[in-house]
């Protein structure tokens, strides 16, 4: 009886894993065709300096930014990053030299900009880098 117990449970945890499995299948190839990320060739690195007791308001910010990274269609890897106790970034990447300057000229850029002086220590250091690899979900 305690055999048959167990191998009822076993049986039940494949089943129960196979469905998870195909489930979580069939949401990422739905996934990669809705929001199918093909290859990306240029990109942005910013690097952000806040001033000395904006640290969180500079991190809120770049939190925040996320739902409007997610509305652009031609920017496709968004990062938002803390690189040390004072020092922040931006990194994303675009299919082209047209989704790199929408997002130059979009809401998070026009965001930034106008938070700056209050924010950060310096301007923003903008670099426009060629992207040589790069693996992405599928």
């Amino acid at each position: 009886m305690r055999i048959e117990k167990y191998l009822t449970g076993l049986l039940v945890l494949a089943a129960l894993g196979s469905s998870l499995i195909s489930g979580s299948v069939a949401a990422k190839e739905a996934q990669a065709q809705k929001g199918k990320i093909t290859m990306v060739k240029v990109a942005l690195f910013v690097r952000l300096e806040a001033k000395p007791g904006k640290e969180t308001a500079v991190a809120s910010f770049l939190e925040s930014a996320l739902p409007l990274a997610n509305q652009e269609a031609t920017t496709p890897v968004w990062f938002a990053l803390r690189l040390g106790p004072s020092t922040f970034g931006i990194f994303d990447a675009f299919a082209d030299e047209a989704g790199r300057s929408a997002h130059l000229a979009g809401p998070i850029a026009a965001a930034l900009m106008a938070n700056a002086d209050e924010l950060l220590a310096q301007p923003p250091q903008i670099d426009q880098v060629d992207v040589l690899a790069a693996k992405l979900p599928h």
